[in-house]
């Protein structure tokens, strides 16, 4: 999930919440945020103030902590969630 809010700021910026109960490994907690901050670095963003939370479960404590599969689809995601914050709030 991404919040947005426009600050007085002539920069965006960004908060990461991974919560334990949805990423149980720290590894995986670390990847994400890790990706998190490369695309909103990437990403050309007005002057907003972004949350990004997990809404639902990435892994497993049995399944593997890091993978492409998971990279690939934060990746996808996350470009969607700038992409339309950028449409929705022209850059000054």
């Amino acid at each position: 999930m991404l919040y947005t809010r426009p600050n007085q700021l002539p920069h965006a910026r960004l908060g990461v919440v991974v919560a334990k109960r949805f990423a149980p490994r720290a590894v995986t907690r670390n990847t994400i945020k890790r990706v998190t901050r490369e695309l909103f670095r990437v990403t050309g963003l007005p002057a907003i103030d972004c949350v990004v939370r997990l809404s639902r479960p990435v892994n497993s404590k049995d399944g593997p902590a890091t993978t492409a599969q998971l990279k690939a689809e934060l990746r996808q995601e996350l470009t969607r969630l700038f992409a339309s914050q950028n449409k929705a709030r022209p850059a000054k």
